[in-house]
């Protein structure tokens, strides 16, 4: 995509009335993006772009819908659906007059993402921290976790068995018990059915699969006592 054309926004129309002259010039995003050096974005990203093909959309209008995003924590489709509905959205990504058409497509914003990389979101996260100065940096930071995808299962029995099956074995190792069989392979035959006990057709595959682990960590255990107390 050739490089995008900086729109004038000095230039005002004859037929429709400036859209910063209908908003509230105190309002919170109209107030940021005056302090925002639009020129700078337009220097760093403009060199990423070639001089072949269709024009792309304006630096000014896809570094404020990124900044959008991440400030009100939407998703692609749906910012790009608020932008038509939200005058101060069009005000902050540089537009002079309302739209009633998208500004771009969704997919525009994940190829923009990618044409700047992680260098260019440091720089624009840069410019931000620049603005709050003192503001931006905090003694400590409380992190909320409770939506955050953890790295646990639920503790089913055939999960619990299987614990049980290899705890045993580590023990019976640390103690030098010789095992008469350690059950290893089939315990990994009987992971298999138990993935998809739910299922209607694996039901009965998983609760024979199931009851095969019990027997079997409660045979190893009853071994290592015997052995452990014969010594």
């Amino acid at each position: 995509m050739s490089k995008p054309k900086i729109a004038n926004s000095n230039q005002q129309s004859f037929l429709h009335q400036n859209l910063l002259d209908q908003l509230n010039p105190k309002h919170p995003l109209l107030l940021l993006a005056r302090q925002i050096d639009w020129s700078y974005f337009d220097a760093e990203f403009s060199p990423l772009y070639s001089h072949r093909g269709k024009p792309s959309k304006p630096i000014r209008l896809m570094v404020g819908l990124s900044i959008l995003k991440h400030l009100e924590d939407l998703s692609d489709e749906v910012l790009i659906q608020r932008w038509i509905q939200n005058p101060c959205y069009q005000s902050f990504t540089g537009e002079i007059e309302f739209q009633w058409q998208l500004p771009c497509d969704s997919s525009d914003l994940a190829y923009f993402r990618k044409r700047i990389g992680n260098e260019g979101f440091e720089k624009v996260l840069a410019a931000s921290i620049a603005l709050h100065q003192e503001k931006a940096i905090e003694d400590e930071m409380c992190i909320d976790t409770t939506v955050q995808e953890k790295n646990i299962t639920f503790p089913t029995d055939a999960k619990q068995y299987r614990k049980i099956h290899g705890q045993l074995l580590k023990m019976a190792r640390a103690e030098g018990i010789v095992l008469s069989r350690s059950h290893e392979k089939e315990v990994k035959i009987l992971k298999l059915p138990t993935r998809f006990a739910t299922h209607p057709r694996n039901r009965k595959k998983a609760r024979k699969a199931v009851k095969r682990l019990k027997t079997i960590s409660g045979r190893l255990l009853r071994e290592i006592e015997r052995k452990m107390t014969a010594e």
